[in-house]
């Protein structure tokens, strides 16, 4: 392994987009999530929550489903080269595992970790070395939901006859669906398969089961995450406090845990010499997670051109993971 990584990063992750996305955020009052993942500290910080609380580092049967979706996406590629786009990779360690199935089944690997944050894509391509070689991995830093190339720009990276798997692990719940899904459809071309996973609410009853979840995000470990977003522009522990609670979201049938911050004494922040006054009893949105149920999922992907060929379901109802095409296109269903 050499001393130096070789990183594409996409204009969406610009500075001057980056500094005009925050100053946005502090504009609506809405974080865009991107921004807790922006520093080392945050992403640090995040893959602490996520070794204590993923399911598939806690749950045997959670990382059974993975095993058995990974196992079937597998089957279905049928080229001797396979390319991995992993969007919204975090650590890679998903991606990973599947990498090393493939590699197991003889085919040639390439891999495409692609995350809005650098530290974090390097933690993947970290990841993925342990499987495949350096010039087979190319890191890919860039804003999902802003940036409007994509699909030719990833179409470059992969050569001719080699298949594409793209996988969109844990990031659903963290965007709007009419926002996330069309891009994910512009991306999937007709022999392309996309494995999804998404939090689902357990039990028959929608509400109750979104709300058996709220304990997965009201912890200390989340808290400490999402406030250093805050405590970076100079937000005191003191100036408010942190509440989580259940959102109805009308316009797409679903429920979401929204965290926001309640300003109990005035707060200014300073950007680049912006001003953003924050008085007593005024709040921020750091955070929504969307929780779904196998229903609601295949709905919402018809809704945009995609069809879910198989799905698996963890036995706790909370997790599961969706093996998608686009729709119309020929082969087996099941």
């Amino acid at each position: 392994m050499t001393s130096v990584a070789k990183v594409l990063i996409h204009a969406s992750q610009f500075p001057e987009k980056v500094r005009r996305d925050l100053l946005e955020s502090l504009r609506a009052r809405r974080v865009n999530h991107k921004f807790h993942y922006d520093s080392v500290r945050q992403t640090l910080k995040w893959l602490a929550l996520h070794q204590e609380y993923s399911p598939t580092r806690n749950d045997a049967d959670c990382r059974a489903v993975y095993t058995q979706a990974f196992k079937a996406a597998a089957e279905k590629i049928k080229t001797p080269r396979v390319h991995v786009v992993g969007l919204g990779c975090g650590g890679g360690q998903k991606d990973t595992q599947l990498l090393k199935l493939l590699k197991a089944r003889g085919r040639e690997i390439f891999y495409t970790p692609c995350d809005v944050s650098a530290a974090m894509v390097l933690v993947a391509r970290r990841t993925a070395l342990a499987v495949l070689p350096q010039k087979n991995c190319f890191p890919f830093v860039c804003d999902l939901a802003t940036a409007d190339d994509l699909p030719v720009t990833l179409a470059r990276r992969s050569e001719a006859k080699t298949a594409r798997l793209f996988t969109f692990f844990g990031m659903i719940p963290n965007f709007e669906p009419q926002i996330i899904l069309p891009k994910l459809a512009s991306l999937i071309r007709p022999k392309d398969f996309l494995l999804f996973s998404a939090n689902l609410a357990p039990g028959k009853n929608y509400a109750a089961g979104v709300k058996k979840t709220l304990p997965q995000y009201d912890n200390p470990l989340t808290r400490d995450w999402l406030m250093t977003f805050l405590l970076d522009l100079s937000v005191e522990l003191n100036d408010g406090k942190l509440h989580f609670k259940i959102e109805d979201d009308r316009v797409n049938g679903l429920k979401r845990i929204v965290a926001g911050f309640h300003f109990t004494r005035s707060r200014r922040i300073e950007v680049d010499g912006k001003r953003f006054d924050f008085r007593t009893g005024k709040s921020i949105q750091l955070f929504f997670s969307y929780r779904y149920t196998p229903e609601h999922v295949r709905n919402v992907l018809a809704r945009y051109g995609l069809e879910v060929c198989n799905q698996w379901i963890t036995k706790s109802e909370e997790e599961g993971v969706f093996l998608v095409r686009r729709s119309g296109v020929s082969g087996e269903r099941r």
